[in-house]
């Protein structure tokens, strides 16, 4: 039991000096094709130089905003729709919480989004120019990707009559949103305690870069008012209609009283349903007056709360020309391709050493 104890130690020690050895006679043969790896090297060093020089500039439009709403509850707004509320009137307020945080950054990612940008005019060298169209040459796909494809020569984006798109419309949108998406937009909070946001779009077209930067912060920040005062808004515009009505029938109602006024103008004392009329119209007035208050003193109301609840969007900073350019760096690039290519000059020394060994 002894022996066997001890064998297995003089079997790891002699494969540990064996390993040793093996790695310092591939360093000393290393050492000794210093000049081919030195070949690799500079030529790692020279592709890189020639990558970053034929690389695409790449153009940044970036805007910043920051996005200051109300917060849901409390206030004397707030109190004002509550007790309204309680007689079943429905003023609004609460202010929707359906994109804080993180869900409005989302919704720049959108395909909805992106889809409606692309599919908007910007004036592009001095004529207005579909984006899409723009996003397409750029990329030269009808020179490259599409060259021998018939039907992606001809496509272009104008809708059928009554606005839908066909499935190879669609299908082509779907991959330039997912692209975008992936390879060109950012959108970040640089501070995650600020509303602040900002909006990034890089691509090798300014223009382009520009105009979608653009288009896309007003389409969703106007999608975002619009979702976050929707409820208010109804309502409001169904009490605006009700107070429209009751106006007309008040106004109706005091015509009549001078109608017949007008019939009757000395009526005879002793005929008291010659009265009848009349009064009944007065009592039109009066009760359409009483309505009409309240509406009005609710509609006003109603629009207060619409104001409250409309978030404010200011810009900070937005796109100007000429954007920020961005390129690979030279040197960068040549240290890069100087410690890949050594890399692969060792490996490629120590793989045709090893294959030699063992066929010897």
């Amino acid at each position: 039991m002894k022996m066997s104890n001890e064998f297995p130690e003089k079997t790891n020690e002699v494969s540990f000096r064996e390993l040793i050895h093996s790695l310092r006679d591939l360093l000393r043969y290393l050492l000794g094709k210093w000049i081919i790896i030195l070949l690799f090297v500079i030529a790692g060093g020279v592709l890189g130089f020639i990558f970053s020089i034929r690389s695409k500039v790449t153009y940044l439009a970036n805007c910043t905003f920051v996005l200051e709403e109300e917060s849901g509850g409390g206030g004397g707004i707030g109190q004002l729709a509550g007790l309204a509320s309680m007689v079943g009137l429905d003023l609004g307020g609460g202010g929707g919480g359906v994109f804080q945080g993180e869900n409005l950054l989302e919704l720049y990612r959108s395909r909805m989004m992106i889809t409606k940008t692309l599919l908007s005019t910007y004036p592009i060298d001095g004529k207005p120019t579909l984006l899409v169209d723009r996003y397409i040459q750029f990329n030269h796909l009808k020179e490259t990707a599409w060259e021998d494809n018939e039907r992606l020569q001809k496509v272009n984006f104008t809708p059928d009559k009554n606005g839908k798109f066909s499935r190879l419309q669609d299908s082509l949108l779907t991959e330039f949103s997912t692209e975008i998406d992936k390879k060109y937009l950012v959108v970040i909070k640089p501070d995650k305690k600020l509303n602040i946001i900002k909006v990034q779009l890089s691509a090798p077209d300014e223009q382009f870069a520009k105009g979608f930067n653009d288009l896309i912060v007003k389409n969703v920040n106007d999608f975002y008012v619009q979702t976050k005062t929707k409820k208010s808004t109804v309502n409001l515009a169904i009490i605006q209609h009700q107070a429209d009505s009751v106006r007309r029938m008040l106004n109706g109602a005091i015509s009549g009283v001078a109608r017949s006024t007008e019939i009757n103008p000395n009526p005879n004392a002793s005929r008291v349903v010659l009265k009848v009329p009349s009064q009944l119209r007065q009592v039109d007035v009066q009760a359409n007056t009483a309505i009409l208050t309240e509406l009005v003193k609710n509609l006003e109301i109603s629009k207060v709360s619409l104001r409250k609840e409309t978030p404010l969007i200011q810009v900070i900073d937005e796109p100007i020309y000429p954007l920020p350019a961005k390129r690979n760096g030279k040197s960068l690039s040549i240290i890069a391709g100087m410690f890949l290519f050594g890399f692969l000059g060792v490996m490629f020394l120590s793989t045709r050493r090893a294959i030699r060994s063992v066929l010897a």
